[in-house]
Parts: structure tokens; sequence; C-alpha cells
């Protein structure tokens, strides 16, 4: 009883911003870890039968609040921005899978934080959210940190490979700019069915041809990556509802750390120097960005 009093004191002495810094740590390491399964699981299986085992756990995570706003849960008022954010989600998933299959598992990471450029873009062009001068600065920094990453010209051209992380990037930046606008009108339970199920059953139909049975190890792999992905999911959005999305945000580049370790002692893999000035890049002007969002909001509250 002293130990949970104590424990309770010492979590009401903590910010709601390191407790978010804490779980997102926490989500990253899983991501990184779902990442280096994923690498492991591809020699066998295919992407989309990998892609739908993480589908099928993200629904049954869901059931329960999908069971308690059924069938509200499948009222949509924008059937065409929800088709749009399934089609990013669906290529953002199997891209960012296949990725780590055919690259180094920190240049795939790495090029994957293309996302973040991406959606100021689409931001601008489709939101018409305001695009200050030093975001504009920062895209195009951060872009050059992606070429640089992607090496082109070192031999002989560009590795076709590279662009399956940034399509998965972009993939991911369309849902991600879909759920901005979705979330104004749609509910969080609409959200979670509506790519569980569709995202789901883009990736299962192809398995009519692509299916292969797991034995007992590879089902114990597949179910594994899909679990610790959901969780990953739960404890990224608590990382958010505790902490400030500027400050936790910053976090996610703690996956490029987990994935140069878990390369490393798994694989055998060593960030090569392009890669690691690349990603230095990348994340200077995505913080830079963060910053600069910080610093509106604080003009805009006083």
């Amino acid at each position: 009883m002293a130990i949970s009093i104590q424990m309770q004191q010492i979590s009401s002495t903590v910010s709601d911003n390191v407790k978010g810094i804490l779980w997102a740590l926490l989500a990253t390491a899983l991501f990184a870890i779902v990442a280096a399964m994923a690498k492991v699981a591809v020699k066998e299986y295919h992407v989309l039968q990998i892609l739908f085992f993480r589908q099928v756990l993200v629904f049954l995570s869901c059931l329960p609040s999908i069971a308690r706003s059924f069938p509200g849960s499948l009222k949509t008022q924008y059937p065409n921005i929800h088709a749009s954010r399934l089609l990013g989600a669906f290529v953002a998933l199997s891209c960012s899978i296949w990725a780590v299959a055919v690259l180094p598992l920190t240049t795939a990471i790495t090029l994957g934080f293309a996302q973040v450029f991406f959606v100021a873009l689409l931001a601008l062009s489709l939101l018409n959210e305001s695009v200050g001068k030093h975001r504009i600065v920062a895209v195009v920094v951060g872009f050059v940190g992606v070429v640089i990453v992607m090496r082109p010209g070192v031999e002989g051209m560009v590795d076709i490979y590279a662009l399956i992380p940034i399509l998965s990037a972009l993939g991911a930046a369309v849902a991600v700019i879909s759920v901005r606008k979705l979330s104004q009108t749609e509910s969080t339970a609409t959200l979670l069915v509506y790519q569980s199920v569709f995202v789901g059953a883009l990736a299962g139909v192809p398995l009519f041809w692509l299916w292969v049975t797991p034995d007992l190890n590879g089902m114990i792999l597949l179910l594994a990556m899909g679990v610790l992905a959901t969780v990953a999911n739960w404890i990224g959005v608590k990382a958010l509802r505790l902490g400030e999305a500027s400050v936790v945000g910053n976090i996610q580049y703690m996956q490029l750390i987990y994935a140069a370790i878990l390369g490393f002692f798994l694989f055998s893999e060593v960030p090569d120097k392009y890669t690691i000035v690349g990603a230095a890049i990348i994340i200077g002007s995505s913080i830079y960005i963060f910053h600069r969002e910080a610093i509106s909001k604080k003009q805009e509250s006083i």
C-alpha cells in the first residue's frame, strides 16, 4: 500500500510531457522491433500476408470500441476522403514492410521520415494551412537529406529500392492529411473500423494466390508482429494524449537509434556515411519544423 501511494506521488510530480516522452520511447522501440521482425518474416511470407495478420489484430483490438458505437461506427459523411485515407494507409503499411526487406533497416526507416515533409506540402495544397518561409526552408533542407540517403550518382544511379520507403512516406502523409480532415466530424471508432476492415481486405484478397501456410514458429512470428504493432499504436496514442505533439513528435527519431542497434546485432548492418549524414539533416529540419509550430502556437495563445 505504501509503495502504491509513493508511486502515485512520484507520478503526480512528473509532467505530462515527460510521461508522454516515456510512452513515446516505448512505442518507437516497439515499432523498430516490429520492423526488424518484418525483415525476418518477409523472407518466408508475402508482404500482403504479413499486413493481413497485422490488420486482423488491429481489428480485434478495436472490437470493444466498435461494438459500443455500432452501427454508428460505420456511418460517414465523407466516403471519398475515407477512400483516400485507406489507399494511403495501404500503400504506407505495405511499402514499409517491403522496404525493410530490400534495404538496410536504418536506411528504410530514415527514408520513411520523408513523411514529415510530404505532410507539410499536402497540408498547404489540400488543407490550405499557412506555410511560412521557415517551414518551406526546413522542407527543402529535409528533402536534401532524403536525397543524400538515396545517394544518387554514388553507384551510377539512384537505388530503385530507395523509392519504396519514399512511396510509403507519401502514402502515410496522404493518410495523415485525410485523418486531419476526418477527425473534425468522424469518431475514432469510425476511423479504426474502416482502416482495419478495408486495408485488411485489400491485403487479404490477393492471398488466395499468395498465401503460404505458416508453421508453428511462423504463426508465432506473424501474430507477435500484429500484437506488438497494435500495442505500439495504442501506446503512441496515449503518448500524444499526455504530451504536446511538438514534444512527443520528436521522439519518433529515436526509432533510428533502435533500428541501428537491431540492424547491427540481428543483421550485421552498419549504416554508411550517407545514411548518417542524411539522417542528421532530416532530423534537424524536422525538429526545426516542430520548433516553429510550437512558437506559432504560443504566439496565437497570447
